[in-house]
């Protein structure tokens, strides 16, 4: 039996420790990205970019450290070294943390860490236009706070700012083999804690329960703890994102989980729907239409076609069942999938509009969930990687709605 069937207990000591081997990114790795970054800044005619703390600074420096209301990041410019700025009563403890050294440029709670930046540019040797010249183009790390932007604005006279993810989405949506690597570790440990999962469920048992349940599984695996966790029964299945009271499992309620973790900073995201007791004609079709869907948008996502064309696929295949057209309702009502790396929704989108190329090493989810309201809702979400030949799996997608692990195949 592959749903229900064994203790807590029992399901738990069926895991264990899957991290063995895995390597955390190093700093030559790193070093490497900044050079790739700094060659396409030239080739774009980018002076310098702005990384904020969080996961593009972690990217390029391998430097973690939560943003918050104080400005922390690095400057990188088209050439040279790094460059970091912070508070001046955290730079033994930024140095510490630090992978990739560099110059750390400090500023006191009275003083303007925006003056600073502007002025750290400078001594870069990155100077403002004079009147009537060409400004510097200096990218503002997307994901900054908007107060980060507002404060250097008015200070920027004669450089011009943009958005910085030209560059960081351009480096960043290509993954390496050792991203891939830490991926596909995070990925099949999660997957391993969806087994175990379905074989600890039973009648009465509550989502609450079971979140737990999933939580120390990730711990069992090698995790730190989920890094998210989604457990939905029945009717509540049929929202994308939960609902906010806690449900009880009763036999032949659809069940939808939707679960990751982080592997030495890299993340797993799987959705798994399956039925606990007799499984009727309903959910079988349904579950059926949406693991066609699901193959239908991974055939579809092919060396060139632009992200757009893979959610028009998943789409054109549910509208053949019935479903949609496009948003409504039956059918799907989101994109169906995101890049994933250090965040778990990243650039580029399989959506309409997303004409972005796919290329070698681009990672996403594949999720065209099918909503039923008032009825029940089916995700398979499994993710895949971009190679020289296509597109690759890093976990086979579920089996079928008797077998959704292919235990018994």
């Amino acid at each position: 039996m592959t749903i229900g069937g064994k203790t807590i207990e029992e399901a738990l000591a069926s895991l264990s420790d899957m991290t063995a081997g895995a390597v955390p990114i190093g700093k030559d790795e790193h070093l490497q990205r900044i050079a790739r970054a700094q060659s396409y800044m030239r080739e774009q005619g980018i002076a310098a970019i702005y990384v904020n703390a969080g996961s593009n600074m972690t990217y390029f420096t391998g430097t973690k450290w939560h943003a918050s209301e104080r400005m922390v990041g690095a400057i990188v410019p088209a050439s040279g070294p790094v460059e970091y700025i912070a508070p001046a009563f955290e730079e033994s403890t930024l140095k510490d943390f630090m992978l990739v050294e560099g110059n750390v440029n400090t500023w006191h709670e009275h003083e303007s860490p925006y003056q600073l930046f502007v002025e750290t540019l400078k001594r870069m040797g990155i100077a403002p236009a004079a009147a009537g010249g060409t400004a510097p183009r200096v990218g503002i790390c997307e994901s900054a706070a908007f107060f980060i932007y507002d404060g250097i604005r008015p200070l920027a006279a004669g450089y011009a700012l943009e958005n910085a993810r030209q560059v960081t989405a351009h480096c960043r949506t290509r993954k390496s083999a050792s991203e891939i690597a830490l991926m596909q570790r995070a990925k099949d440990m999660t997957l391993a804690v969806h087994v175990a999962t379905a074989s600890m469920l039973r009648e009465g048992i509550t989502t609450v329960e079971v979140e737990e349940f999933i939580n120390r599984a990730h711990r069992k695996v090698g995790a730190s703890g989920s890094y998210f966790v989604i457990v939905l029964f029945g009717e509540a299945t049929a929202y994308p994102h939960g609902v906010s009271y806690v449900q009880t499992l009763q036999r032949g309620d659809t069940v939808l989980i939707d679960t990751g973790c982080k592997l030495h900073n890299y993340i797993s995201d799987i959705t798994r729907t399956y039925v606990f007791g007799e499984i009727s004609a309903r959910q079988r079709s349904v579950w059926n239409s949406e693991k066609a869907a699901q193959l239908a948008a991974f055939n579809a996502a092919q060396l060139g076609v632009p992200c757009e064309e893979v959610d028009m696929a998943a789409r054109r295949s549910l509208e053949a069942d019935g479903y949609g057209p496009g948003y409504k309702l039956p059918g799907l009502p989101h994109r169906t999938g995101h890049g994933i790396g250090l965040d778990i929704h990243e650039w580029p989108y399989l959506v309409g509009g997303d004409k972005t190329p796919l290329d070698v090493g681009m990672c996403f989810s594949n999720e065209p969930m099918i909503c039923i309201p008032g009825e029940f809702g089916v995700r398979h979400e499994d993710h895949f990687y971009m190679t020289e030949s296509g597109p690759k799996w890093f976990t086979e997608p579920a089996h079928s709605i008797d077998d959704p692990f292919g235990l018994r195949k």
